[in-house]
């Protein structure tokens, strides 16, 4: 506390009290000393609300409030430089605005004179000054969306994470239509030129497609230019695909960034998640503002969707976050609960894995500036509001509303864990595509087995669409004898005009034929039989 008064004593003299002194403006002094007069050894209802971590109160023994967070320490420095007293009061519920039981919200109080100034971080609404005068400008907060990480990122995992679901659809469009388009252009083909061979079925062309989808080899071997075309662009587009799979899968498992299924307030629309928000606060007045960008949210809380909820301990919404419920609070707020909630778990043993339950989502639900509130023509703002803009300038406040926050950011979206191992989700597909497998084989198995025992059972019956036609004669059965001639028919009449001779260890016939030429023949039949 003694490093705090030195700051506000130093922000004071330094920067406020000069201002007062050396103002050039003679007329203004007259004025102003009236309304330090005025406002000094006055004592002042301070209302507040429990917004941790900028303000919240305190009860104690004899059962009055003291005012904590930023909000009290920048009050701290306006009781010191004008010398006043004050007392906290706080609402029946912990609300900003009501509209059936206004005078339970701070800005109810405040409307009806029942106190002097409200010290909160108070969000300047659209049409909330016809019932208070705001100070200057303390900050402008973002509103964001805190909800229970996700086991995995929003882009998928496994094997169908590196391509998007389009690509996807359109490789397995291309796999079912090459087939056909090959034994249609074959066919044509095959008309066009009937001395050449044959077109290619449509069974052996799926085959042909499937097998090479899979980098599996084909029984195909075709001869004519316009098949061989079409198999090389079949295999060209399989060469690609596998080359951007395999890249891209291999940069999903060691690279890739976390996302989430929500991350701008148009996916919490269009997205069937739960969202809260406190009762009364700056959610609730700018979802049911016809004038806010927001308004169109109401058609959640309309459905069940979206709730407002009236606690006094912002740590009690993550019981509802914990139940897959999106928590709509200022990015300082959130901070300090998963803060808060990383050192309870840190204190209970919780492996480090497991310490960052909460995340926030990148985007920003809404933007407001917050300022104190006051009276409408309340002599306060005038006074108060120099100070509190050199406290501003000075950056003093927004030091101390994250004063209590590590210098890390908490929790982020993409821990980045060095260990990156494969788990069962990574691996999900291959179970699947294994199990699919298998299924169609025993789906097939039974069909063969059911078309040849029930629908085609051999029986001496036989539709006429199967019997096959006999021949009226029976032809005599056609020998091929091909076996080789005798090996002496090789020599014809040089057989004794030849002998054995070994070359380079092999024995030949030496044969001189009639016209004076001599060859030679290997002894071993097989071969001999090349010289034929």
């Amino acid at each position: 506390m003694a490093g705090l008064e030195l700051i506000f004593s130093t922000v004071c003299n330094a920067t406020f009290c000069a201002t007062i002194d050396d103002n050039p403006l003679h007329d203004v002094k007259p004025v102003r000393h009236q309304l330090e007069n005025f406002v000094n050894g006055k004592h002042l209802r301070i209302g507040t609300i429990n917004y941790y971590p900028e303000s919240w109160a305190e009860r104690t023994e004899n059962g009055t409030y003291i005012g904590r967070g930023a909000a009290f320490d920048l009050v701290h420095i306006l009781q010191k430089k004008f010398n006043f007293t004050y007392e906290v009061v706080v609402p029946e519920r912990n609300m900003l605005y009501s509209d059936d039981r206004p005078l339970e919200s701070l800005i109810g109080l405040l409307a009806s004179n029942r106190i002097d100034m409200a010290a909160a971080f108070i969000p300047i609404m659209k049409n909330s000054d016809q019932f208070v005068t705001f100070s200057t400008i303390i900050d402008e907060s973002n509103w964001m969306m805190m909800l229970r990480r996700p086991k995995e990122s929003a882009a998928g995992s496994g094997l169908l994470a590196p391509f998007d679901e389009n690509v996807w659809l359109l490789t397995l469009a291309a796999v079912m239509i090459y087939g056909p388009c090959l034994t249609l252009l074959t066919k044509l083909r095959s008309k066009l030129m009937p001395e050449e061979e044959d077109y290619i079925r449509l069974s052996p062309s799926f085959w042909f497609v499937y097998g090479s989808f899979i980098k599996q080899g084909t029984s195909l071997s075709p001869s004519a230019n316009t098949t061989r075309v079409l198999f090389a662009t079949w295999w060209l587009f399989i060469i690609l695909l596998s080359a951007f799979y395999t890249a891209n899968l291999t940069a999903f498992l060691t690279l890739s960034k976390f996302t989430l299924d929500i991350e701008t307030v148009q996916d919490l629309y269009k997205k069937n998640y739960r969202w809260v928000a406190p009762e009364g606060g700056a959610v609730e007045n700018a979802v049911k503002n016809p004038d806010e960008v927001i308004n169109f949210l109401l058609k959640t809380v309309t459905t069940g969707r979206g709730r407002f909820l009236s606690v006094r301990d912002t740590s009690s919404f993550l019981t509802y976050v914990s139940e897959g419920a999106v928590l709509v609070q200022p990015s300082v707020t959130l901070q300090y609960l998963m803060y808060n909630d990383y050192l309870q778990k840190t204190r209970m043993g919780v492996p480090e894995a497991e310490r960052c339950t909460y995340v926030v989502a990148p985007g920003v639900f809404m933007t407001k500036r917050r300022a104190f509130a006051y009276q409408h023509k309340s002599k306060l703002k005038s006074l108060f509001n120099p100070v509190i803009k050199s406290v501003i300038h000075s950056g003093i406040l927004s030091h101390l509303s994250m004063r209590n926050l590590p210098d890390t950011k908490i929790c982020p979206l993409d821990l980045q864990s060095k260990d990156r191992q494969l788990s069962n989700t990574d691996l999900l597909m291959t179970y699947y595509i294994m199990m699919t497998g298998l299924a169609a084989a025993l789906a097939v198995f039974l069909a063969e087995i059911s078309l040849k025992r029930y629908i085609h059972p051999k029986s001496d019956v036989i539709h006429p669409r199967f019997r096959r036609k006999r021949p009226n004669k029976i032809e005599p059965a056609i020998f091929d004898d091909n076996r080789p001639p005798p090996y002496e028919s090789l020599f014809g009449k040089t057989k004794g005009q030849s002998k054995k001779k070994f070359i380079n260890g092999r024995e030949y016939w030496v044969i001189k034929k009639e016209n004076g030429e001599t060859r030679l023949i290997p002894v071993r039949s097989p071969s001999a039989l090349l010289y034929r």
